[in-house]
């Protein structure tokens, strides 16, 4: 398919047709070249077997978890933030998750992180979806509220001062920070206010405003951060939520926050788009949220229309005792696949190795990978997989010529 002709030649982009990432047979030429051995597995390893979600199609299945980046002012997304999502894109990942937003000023992390909480920050994150589209990448973003773990500093100033609170004077909102219950994370983190029925009402409104704000600025699929200990997990956890109204206290009162949002927001979002959800799989304490209160809420979850669940674990409670290693916590998502029909889950949790995340896929234990750190070590994470597992992937025009090779050739 060629390029087309656009009026303002500062808008002229290259048509990637198959677009990068996407598993295709290597021609006669491309294997005298070296580029491949010959032709590709069949069946394909599944991490580039594409999977169907809704009405869109993840070309693979290598997707970028959401990383804050604590790079904006005022929420709004900059050059950066098109930089970094491009890189992943242009170099094959199926779908890319916009890091964590805040549908709240009060509801960001940082004052540097991304939001959502108003009209004006849609056209700087549609410009990021749109390039993401051109190289056939699905785009969604994390809508996020950071609750008792809010108005604190980014992580590049840790290490440089005793507290992370950040202060008015620093952009931060120490009397807005709220949680279900006055229970602070730490002594290093502001001691939260008890939230209100009318702050909570509020707190679902902007999650559905932030969803129609995501839909105009044109992504693909949404996730609802309910993880690592912010606002969505602190309901659904009996560590820090100590409420005794109908938001607290049982199983049932604890999910009743996520439900709620979950039911506004699958209203206002397009029925042929996806909707995921990313848990904190269990908490690592004692008498915290665990994995079979994951699994209880995702078969509540996928009879109201989500489709996915990120699989992670954690952050909720300093006591939290985690046996770190490879893929530790991938036994979380395959929990929830196995007990859960109908509901996908990609695996989380020092994924670092293209046969590793192959072997994560094809043994079942998830549907996808959604990889971090080791993307941000190697960008190009989907094309060196693809080299590691002799599938011959299309690169990006741009950058064929630096094509892997199994063997060289003057040819």
């Amino acid at each position: 398919m060629t390029s087309p002709f656009v009026s303002d030649p500062r808008q002229f982009y290259q048509v990637q047709n198959p677009p990068p990432g996407a598993a295709v047979e290597p021609t006669l030429l491309e294997i005298e070249q070296g580029f491949a051995a010959g032709k590709n597995p069949d069946p394909l390893p599944k991490i580039f077997q594409p999977l169907k979600l809704r009405n869109y199609t993840a070309k693979n299945r290598i997707w970028v978890s959401p990383m804050c980046m604590y790079s904006a002012q005022d929420g709004f997304s900059t050059d950066f933030h098109f930089s970094h999502y491009s890189q992943f894109a242009i170099r094959g990942a199926g779908l890319i998750l916009v890091e964590a937003t805040g549908v709240l000023p009060e509801g960001r992390i940082t004052p540097n992180c991304l939001g959502i909480w108003k009209d004006e920050h849609i056209d700087g994150l549609k410009r990021i979806v749109s390039h993401l589209h051109e190289y056939g990448t699905v785009a969604g973003i994390q809508l996020a509220h950071s609750g008792r773990k809010g108005s604190t500093i980014p992580l590049q100033l840790y290490g440089t001062r005793d507290s992370l609170r950040t202060t008015r004077e620093e952009g931060g909102w120490p009397d807005d920070v709220y949680a279900p219950s006055a229970l602070a994370f730490d002594e290093n983190h502001y001691t939260p206010k008890e939230m209100t029925k009318e702050q909570m009402e509020a707190t679902q409104q902007a999650f559905v405003d932030a969803a129609v704000r995501a839909n105009k600025a044109g992504f693909d699929m949404i996730e609802l951060h309910c993880a690592h200990g912010y606002l969505i997990h602190e309901f659904l956890s009996p560590l820090s939520n100590k409420r005794t109204d109908e938001y607290g206290g049982s199983f049932e009162g604890r999910t009743r926050m996520l439900l709620e949002i979950v039911r506004r927001v699958r209203a206002v979002w397009p029925e042929g788009k996806p909707l995921f959800v990313r848990a904190s799989a269990t908490d690592w304490v004692d008498g915290g949220w665990d994995i079979d209160d994951t699994v209880a809420l995702a078969k509540i979850l996928v009879n109201e229309g989500v489709d996915a669940m990120g699989c992670s674990t954690a952050g909720n409670d300093t006591r939290q005792d985690i046996p770190l290693g490879p893929g530790y916590q991938v036994q979380f998502a395959t929990k929830v696949k196995e007990n859960v029909p109908g509901m996908l889950t990609a695996a989380v949790g020092i994924i670092t190795d293209g046969k590793q995340a192959n072997e994560i896929i094809e043994s079942g234990k998830a549907d996808a990978v959604s990889v971090a750190r080791q993307f941000l070590r190697n960008p190009s994470f989907v094309l060196t997989t693809a080299h590691n597992l002799n599938v011959n992937v299309k690169w990006n025009n741009q950058y064929e010529r630096g094509k892997l090779k199994v063997k060289y050739s003057f040819v």
